[in-house]
């Protein structure tokens, strides 16, 4: 059970979903979910702490609703280059508004709303998503370690840069360094804001 509830991925920025879609098919990727938009709340506690301890308590909605939490686990964030692993536990929720005030009750309280768009693949044995983030698009491969080598081989991407950071954080160095002073994470707030691939901080592997 504990191995089912830790999320191993890889991050990529990509200037062109639609190159890299092409690279899904030609290696025999199966459609898992067609894109669908996601609206996100992130909680923090009354003291605020949760961030700054790495824990994300989320509320999801697509074509369903979850709540999510997450947090690094104790030996670490990477299990070998360029690849970031932490723990994870999400269910599935019927009610998004009753939930909220449920955490609300709780001592909990909503502290950002982000946004984005989501398609689902799968890879052999991973899990591929291209995410259109209001600031960029990304890729984000998940499965066991071996898994997503072998999924990043066959797109013929296991060279390229990785981000070992959430999509949240990604959000604060853009604003940092375009001197945006906008709270929420949202299509409407990046609207005409160009945001170059140098802002990502791409690390090597």
């Amino acid at each position: 059970m504990a191995d089912k509830l830790i999320e191993t991925e890889v991050k990529l920025f990509t200037p062109d979903l639609d190159a890299v879609r092409a690279r899904l098919e030609t290696a025999g990727a199966a459609l898992d979910q067609a894109r669908v938009h996601e609206h996100n709340i992130r909680y923090e506690d009354a003291g605020g702490t949760l961030t700054g301890r790495g824990i994300v308590l989320r509320l999801r909605r697509d074509r369903r609703a979850r709540l999510t939490y997450k947090e690094p686990p104790s030996g670490g964030v990477s299990l070998s280059p360029g690849v970031w692993t932490r723990f994870e536990a999400e269910v599935t929720v019927d009610d998004l508004d009753t939930m909220d005030v449920i955490l609300q009750r709780l001592g909990f309280h909503p502290h950002v709303v982000y946004e984005k768009y989501r398609t689902t693949y799968r890879l052999g044995d991973a899990e591929i998503v291209l995410d259109e983030m209001p600031y960029g698009d990304f890729i984000e491969v998940e499965g066991t370690p071996e898994a997503i080598e072998s999924a990043l081989a066959a797109l013929g991407m296991q060279a390229e840069p990785r981000l070992l950071l959430s999509y949240m954080a990604l959000f604060e160095r853009v604003k940092a360094a375009l001197g945006l002073d906008i709270h929420d994470l949202t299509f409407a707030n990046f609207e005409g804001v160009d945001v170059p691939p140098e802002v990502f901080h791409l690390t090597d592997r």
